[in-house]
Protein backbone atom coordinates (compact mmCIF):
# COMPACT_ATOMS: atom_id res chain seq x y z
CA UNK A 1 0.00 0.00 0.00
CA UNK A 2 2.97 2.49 1.00
CA UNK A 3 4.36 1.64 -2.51
CA UNK A 4 1.29 2.41 -4.23
CA UNK A 5 0.94 5.89 -2.79
CA UNK A 6 4.45 7.27 -2.30
CA UNK A 7 4.23 9.34 -5.35
CA UNK A 8 1.78 10.92 -7.20
CA UNK A 9 0.29 9.25 -9.92
CA UNK A 10 -1.90 11.12 -12.17
CA UNK A 11 -3.92 9.17 -14.88
CA UNK A 12 -6.95 10.14 -17.14
CA UNK A 13 -10.49 10.09 -15.20
CA UNK A 14 -13.83 8.01 -16.69
CA UNK A 15 -15.99 11.49 -15.82
CA UNK A 16 -13.87 13.68 -17.86
CA UNK A 17 -14.21 11.45 -20.82
CA UNK A 18 -18.13 11.42 -20.79
CA UNK A 19 -20.44 13.34 -22.65
CA UNK A 20 -22.61 15.54 -19.99
CA UNK A 21 -25.76 14.07 -20.57
CA UNK A 22 -24.19 10.88 -20.39
CA UNK A 23 -26.15 8.49 -17.70
CA UNK A 24 -23.19 7.39 -15.98
CA UNK A 25 -21.77 11.14 -15.96
CA UNK A 26 -25.30 12.10 -14.85
CA UNK A 27 -24.87 9.56 -11.61
CA UNK A 28 -21.33 10.42 -11.17
CA UNK A 29 -22.12 13.92 -10.51
CA UNK A 30 -24.60 12.87 -8.06
CA UNK A 31 -22.29 11.07 -6.50
CA UNK A 32 -19.72 13.64 -6.05
CA UNK A 33 -22.66 15.93 -4.56
CA UNK A 34 -22.83 13.15 -1.84
CA UNK A 35 -19.35 12.75 -1.56
CA UNK A 36 -18.32 16.48 -0.94
CA UNK A 37 -21.34 16.39 1.73
CA UNK A 38 -19.75 13.26 3.49
CA UNK A 39 -15.96 14.83 3.08
CA UNK A 40 -17.26 18.07 4.72
CA UNK A 41 -16.31 20.62 1.44
CA UNK A 42 -18.81 23.53 2.13
CA UNK A 43 -17.43 23.55 5.72
CA UNK A 44 -13.78 23.24 4.44
CA UNK A 45 -14.25 26.15 1.69
CA UNK A 46 -16.14 28.64 3.90
CA UNK A 47 -13.59 28.29 7.19
CA UNK A 48 -10.73 29.18 4.78
CA UNK A 49 -12.66 32.29 2.98
CA UNK A 50 -14.43 33.29 6.26
CA UNK A 51 -10.71 35.77 6.69
CA UNK A 52 -10.33 36.55 3.34
CA UNK A 53 -14.22 37.95 2.91
CA UNK A 54 -14.43 40.00 6.67
CA UNK A 55 -15.04 43.27 6.02
CA UNK A 56 -13.44 43.16 2.42
CA UNK A 57 -16.62 44.80 0.72
CA UNK A 58 -17.44 43.79 -2.98
CA UNK A 59 -15.71 40.56 -3.60
CA UNK A 60 -15.22 38.30 -7.11
CA UNK A 61 -14.71 34.81 -6.64
CA UNK A 62 -13.67 32.44 -9.33
CA UNK A 63 -14.32 28.52 -9.18
CA UNK A 64 -11.88 26.66 -11.41
CA UNK A 65 -13.82 23.45 -12.52
CA UNK A 66 -17.25 24.39 -11.27
CA UNK A 67 -19.07 21.64 -12.31
CA UNK A 68 -22.75 22.06 -11.87
CA UNK A 69 -22.01 24.66 -9.28
CA UNK A 70 -23.76 23.18 -6.37
CA UNK A 71 -20.88 23.27 -4.02
CA UNK A 72 -20.63 26.95 -3.87
CA UNK A 73 -24.20 27.23 -3.86
CA UNK A 74 -23.90 25.06 -0.74
CA UNK A 75 -21.53 27.80 0.70
CA UNK A 76 -23.75 30.64 -0.57
CA UNK A 77 -26.45 28.99 1.76
CA UNK A 78 -24.17 29.45 4.84
CA UNK A 79 -22.29 32.84 3.70
CA UNK A 80 -24.81 34.94 1.90
CA UNK A 81 -26.21 36.88 4.91
CA UNK A 82 -22.79 37.63 6.09
CA UNK A 83 -20.83 38.15 2.84
CA UNK A 84 -23.19 40.35 0.62
CA UNK A 85 -21.01 41.79 -2.11
CA UNK A 86 -20.21 38.78 -4.07
CA UNK A 87 -19.69 38.66 -7.56
CA UNK A 88 -18.78 35.16 -8.41
CA UNK A 89 -17.90 33.22 -11.46
CA UNK A 90 -18.49 29.70 -11.81
CA UNK A 91 -15.37 28.10 -14.70
CA UNK A 92 -15.37 25.01 -15.89
CA UNK A 93 -14.38 23.20 -19.65
CA UNK A 94 -17.68 21.85 -19.14
CA UNK A 95 -20.23 23.38 -17.16
CA UNK A 96 -23.27 21.91 -16.32
CA UNK A 97 -24.72 24.75 -14.04
CA UNK A 98 -28.68 24.69 -14.65
CA UNK A 99 -30.96 27.98 -14.53
CA UNK A 100 -32.46 26.65 -11.32
CA UNK A 101 -29.05 26.92 -9.55
CA UNK A 102 -28.51 30.19 -11.02
CA UNK A 103 -31.67 31.07 -9.69
CA UNK A 104 -31.25 29.87 -5.96
CA UNK A 105 -27.70 32.47 -6.36
CA UNK A 106 -29.53 35.12 -7.15
CA UNK A 107 -32.58 34.70 -4.25
CA UNK A 108 -29.18 34.72 -2.18
CA UNK A 109 -27.99 38.38 -3.30
CA UNK A 110 -25.02 37.03 -5.10
CA UNK A 111 -24.45 38.17 -8.79
CA UNK A 112 -23.01 34.65 -11.01
CA UNK A 113 -21.66 34.02 -14.29
CA UNK A 114 -21.08 30.89 -15.70
CA UNK A 115 -17.48 30.73 -17.59
CA UNK A 116 -16.85 27.61 -20.30
CA UNK A 117 -12.93 27.68 -20.92
CA UNK A 118 -10.24 25.84 -20.25
CA UNK A 119 -8.35 27.11 -16.88
CA UNK A 120 -5.35 28.34 -19.28
CA UNK A 121 -7.22 30.32 -21.38
CA UNK A 122 -8.84 31.69 -18.55
CA UNK A 123 -5.68 33.00 -17.22
CA UNK A 124 -4.50 34.64 -20.18
CA UNK A 125 -7.93 36.72 -20.69
CA UNK A 126 -7.49 37.44 -16.93
CA UNK A 127 -4.04 38.84 -17.30
CA UNK A 128 -5.06 41.96 -18.43
CA UNK A 129 -7.01 42.53 -14.60
CA UNK A 130 -3.62 43.29 -13.34
CA UNK A 131 -4.55 45.95 -10.54
CA UNK A 132 -5.28 44.96 -7.19
CA UNK A 133 -9.06 45.53 -6.87
CA UNK A 134 -10.05 43.86 -9.82
CA UNK A 135 -7.82 40.37 -8.90
CA UNK A 136 -10.51 37.26 -7.58
CA UNK A 137 -10.21 35.02 -4.63
CA UNK A 138 -9.99 31.52 -6.83
CA UNK A 139 -11.54 28.85 -4.99
CA UNK A 140 -10.55 25.00 -6.45
CA UNK A 141 -12.09 22.08 -5.13
CA UNK A 142 -10.91 18.35 -6.26
CA UNK A 143 -9.22 20.34 -9.34
CA UNK A 144 -5.38 20.83 -9.05
CA UNK A 145 -5.08 16.81 -8.69
CA UNK A 146 -5.74 16.69 -12.35
CA UNK A 147 -2.23 18.00 -12.95
CA UNK A 148 1.27 17.31 -12.75
CA UNK A 149 4.97 18.72 -13.07
CA UNK A 150 5.51 21.67 -15.36
CA UNK A 151 2.15 22.35 -15.94
CA UNK A 152 0.63 22.25 -12.47
CA UNK A 153 3.43 24.80 -11.80
CA UNK A 154 2.46 26.65 -15.01
CA UNK A 155 -1.10 26.68 -13.07
CA UNK A 156 0.39 27.70 -9.91
CA UNK A 157 2.02 30.22 -11.11
CA UNK A 158 -0.85 31.99 -13.26
CA UNK A 159 -2.86 31.69 -10.89
CA UNK A 160 -0.07 33.38 -8.33
CA UNK A 161 0.26 36.76 -10.80
CA UNK A 162 -3.83 37.26 -11.40
CA UNK A 163 -5.36 36.20 -7.55
CA UNK A 164 -5.05 37.85 -4.10
CA UNK A 165 -5.79 34.75 -2.95
CA UNK A 166 -6.20 30.65 -3.49
CA UNK A 167 -8.21 28.50 -1.82
CA UNK A 168 -8.29 25.05 -2.85
CA UNK A 169 -9.14 21.84 -1.44
CA UNK A 170 -7.74 18.70 -2.94
CA UNK A 171 -7.71 14.69 -2.12
CA UNK A 172 -5.36 13.65 0.57
CA UNK A 173 -2.50 10.87 -0.61
CA UNK A 174 -3.18 8.73 2.35
CA UNK A 175 -3.71 5.03 3.14
CA UNK A 176 -6.97 6.19 5.22
CA UNK A 177 -8.31 8.00 1.77
CA UNK A 178 -7.74 5.63 -0.67
CA UNK A 179 -9.07 2.70 1.82
CA UNK A 180 -12.18 4.82 1.39
CA UNK A 181 -11.72 5.53 -1.80
CA UNK A 182 -12.12 1.46 -2.43
CA UNK A 183 -14.95 1.70 -0.30
CA UNK A 184 -17.22 4.11 -1.95
CA UNK A 185 -19.65 1.14 -3.73
CA UNK A 186 -20.81 1.16 0.19
CA UNK A 187 -22.93 3.71 -0.46
CA UNK A 188 -24.00 3.21 -3.98
CA UNK A 189 -21.91 5.35 -6.24
CA UNK A 190 -21.36 3.95 -9.71
CA UNK A 191 -18.58 2.28 -11.78
CA UNK A 192 -17.36 5.90 -12.75
CA UNK A 193 -17.61 7.32 -9.62
CA UNK A 194 -15.79 4.26 -7.62
CA UNK A 195 -12.99 4.09 -10.66
CA UNK A 196 -12.20 8.12 -10.36
CA UNK A 197 -12.12 8.52 -6.39
CA UNK A 198 -9.31 5.78 -6.46
CA UNK A 199 -7.46 7.57 -9.05
CA UNK A 200 -8.03 10.94 -7.78
CA UNK A 201 -6.74 9.84 -4.35
CA UNK A 202 -3.55 8.70 -5.78
CA UNK A 203 -3.09 11.76 -7.59
CA UNK A 204 -3.66 13.69 -4.38
CA UNK A 205 -1.18 15.73 -2.44
CA UNK A 206 0.23 15.41 1.11
CA UNK A 207 2.78 17.84 2.96
CA UNK A 208 3.55 20.95 1.14
CA UNK A 209 4.01 19.64 -2.31
CA UNK A 210 1.93 22.50 -3.59
CA UNK A 211 3.43 25.15 -1.82
CA UNK A 212 7.23 23.50 -3.39
CA UNK A 213 5.82 24.16 -6.43
CA UNK A 214 4.38 27.66 -5.75
CA UNK A 215 6.56 30.37 -6.98
CA UNK A 216 9.04 31.60 -4.10
CA UNK A 217 9.65 34.87 -5.40
CA UNK A 218 6.79 36.78 -4.42
CA UNK A 219 4.85 37.63 -1.49
CA UNK A 220 2.66 35.13 -0.01
CA UNK A 221 1.17 33.66 3.27
CA UNK A 222 0.45 30.12 2.76
CA UNK A 223 -0.94 27.28 4.78
CA UNK A 224 -0.71 23.65 3.68
CA UNK A 225 -1.91 20.79 5.26
CA UNK A 226 -4.13 18.06 6.15
CA UNK A 227 -8.23 18.99 6.17
CA UNK A 228 -10.88 16.87 7.48
CA UNK A 229 -10.42 12.98 7.37
CA UNK A 230 -9.46 12.60 3.51
CA UNK A 231 -8.74 16.24 2.10
CA UNK A 232 -5.90 18.35 1.80
CA UNK A 233 -5.95 22.19 1.94
CA UNK A 234 -3.85 24.92 -0.07
CA UNK A 235 -4.83 28.50 1.34
CA UNK A 236 -2.34 31.13 -0.54
CA UNK A 237 -2.96 34.87 0.50
CA UNK A 238 -0.98 37.78 -0.94
CA UNK A 239 0.54 39.39 1.61
CA UNK A 240 -0.35 42.97 2.19
CA UNK A 241 -0.62 42.89 5.41
CA UNK A 242 -4.69 43.22 5.23
CA UNK A 243 -5.86 39.16 5.71
CA UNK A 244 -4.89 36.50 7.63
CA UNK A 245 -4.79 32.60 6.78
CA UNK A 246 -7.74 30.25 7.86
CA UNK A 247 -6.23 26.64 9.12
CA UNK A 248 -9.38 24.57 8.84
Amino acid sequence: MAVEISQRNVMPELLDSLAFDDPLAIGSRADLRRINRIMGAASLLARALDPLMRDSGPVRLVELGAGDGELMLRVATRRAKDWPQVSLQLLDLQPVVTEATLQRYRDLGWRVEVARADVFDWLAQDAGRCHVESRPIVIANLFLHHFEGERLTELLHGLASRARAVVCIEPRRSRGALCGSQLLGVIGCNQVTRHDAVVSVRAGFRGHELTTCWPQNMPWRIDEGDAGMFSHRFVAVRDDGSAPVACA
